[in-house]
């Protein structure tokens, strides 16, 4: 119908309404979206460069509204309307992130927009990870967590209503979009009064904070909204002037001339006022402020060679001394665009400049030709998703710096997506397709 509302608009809509309830939650979340935007608008002035080659790939506009947020969920029947829900967004589940293989009994994926259109209007994500019960060592407490679990509703019966209209009718129009997302906000709402006693709390958060963080709760409130930076060491530098606490450590690469991937921070999780059913007063930590850096996206052979030099060069204590580390380590990654294409270690979006439309790509020529003639330009792909050891690393470090690892069991990627309803998409194959139709556009023969 024409009439209906694009899901585009609604995902930016939702994702509007979910930052200004957040704020609102969380004030200091509304103190670091200041601090990006200061930080941003200063590097993209001391950059003309950096600030041209965004606005000619289309990538600024995104800048400002680019937000990825953080939920978990205890049950399959959870995780599949979670599946239906953002599906209204334009949204659809990217990648499998088994996180028990870093003592977090959780497996993920990133439910996020995968058209490039789509991706420039509001490059929204959830990463969205389902507990795994089998991880709870005491047989009583999984049997008791899994009771409360079936017990709960978290969406509202209005959304349920409206996912159904949705599916009926192929779309929402204004209004009825307009109560979708006042609906659907509910599940994601943070609830001051728990469902469980202080008791079953406690042991549940023995086993692991995470455990008590899905069960305890009426819902999947928003653990965390993530603004993005151009410059994150700079970030982290000034939190603690605007008062808030940074985690030790920045997650990801280091520093470098093209960043690569993701590198991620965030401030320490908030100690939150809670009521349990019995009356007992207590306190909940799980809820924390995140800020991500976002560079290019690494081809299998690219990930492969991060993978092996992140292990290589291990943890750290301090930052300043983990980021020199990580440094030298890396030095055996390239670090400029053309080293990065030529070797395909990186993806690449490749344009026509006014030069190229003027004299399109002839049958023979290279690639390597008609870039350094100035008439393909190749811009970074930007890497939409996630790093599995860097999501366990903040996971931790906001549970407390001594959590235990415990037994990782078996990854279990098939039972994960049975939950979903569906397979999850392969973020390799999207940055593929995605270089390959841009060579297509340019009129060359994909590589």
């Amino acid at each position: 119908m024409e009439n209906f509302l694009s899901a585009d608009r609604i995902r930016t809509r939702f994702s509007q309404a979910m930052s200004a309830m957040y704020q609102q939650e969380v004030p200091q979340y509304g103190t670091l979206m200041q601090l990006v935007a200061t930080v941003n608008e200063r590097t993209l002035d001391a950059d003309c460069a950096l600030k041209d080659r965004l606005t000619a790939a289309d990538e600024i506009d995104r800048l400002n509204i680019e937000r990825h947020g953080a939920i978990r969920v205890g049950t399959a029947d959870e995780l599949a309307t979670l599946r239906q829900l953002f599906a209204v967004m334009g949204m659809s589940p990217v990648g499998y992130y088994d996180l028990s293989q870093a003592g977090v009994p959780v497996h993920s994926t990133a439910f996020r927009p995968v058209d490039d259109a789509a991706l420039r209007r509001n490059p929204f994500r959830v990463f969205t990870s389902l507990l795994r019960p089998e991880l709870i060592d005491d047989p009583a407490l999984r049997e008791k967590a899994t009771t409360i679990l079936a017990a709960r509703d978290i969406f509202t019966p209005r959304c349920r209503a409206l996912l159904r209209v949705h599916q009926e009718q192929g779309g929402f129009t204004a209004d009825q979009a307009e109560a979708f997302v006042t609906e659907a906000l509910e599940t994601f709402r943070w609830h001051a009064h728990s469902p469980v006693d202080s008791q079953t709390y406690q042991a549940l958060n023995q086993q692991h904070r995470l455990i008590a963080d899905v069960v305890c709760f009426p819902g999947c409130h928003i653990n965390h909204l993530t603004p993005r930076t151009l410059d994150i060491d700079r970030v982290q530098q000034l939190m603690p002037s605007r008062g808030i606490d940074p985690k030790t450590l920045i997650e990801g690469p280091p520093r470098r001339q093209v960043p690569i991937l993701l590198r991620q921070t965030s401030f320490r999780a908030l100690e939150e006022a809670i009521i349990f059913q019995d009356g007992h007063p207590g306190t909940h930590t799980a809820r924390f402020g995140e800020i991500e850096q976002r560079g290019v996206a690494l081809t299998p052979k690219g990930r492969a060679l991060y993978d092996r030099l992140l292990s290589e060069a291990g943890s750290g204590q301090d930052n300043e001394q983990h980021q020199q580390h990580l440094a030298a380590i890396f030095r055996d990654f390239p670090d400029d665009e053309t080293t990065l294409r030529q070797q395909g270690l990186a993806w690449f979006h490749y344009r026509l400049s006014e030069k190229g439309m003027m004299t399109p790509p002839a049958q023979g020529e290279s690639l390597d030709t008609l870039i350094a003639q100035g008439r393909v330009v190749a811009d970074p792909i930007v890497y939409e998703d996630f790093l599995p050891v860097s999501a366990a690393g903040i996971f931790q470090s906001n549970l407390g710096d001594q959590a235990q690892v415990r037994s990782a069991g078996q990854a279990s990627r098939q039972a994960f997506e049975a939950a979903l309803g569906c397979e999850v998409l392969d973020e390799m194959a999207l940055y593929e397709a995605r270089q390959q139709r841009s060579l297509a556009q340019c009129g060359l023969r994909p590589a």
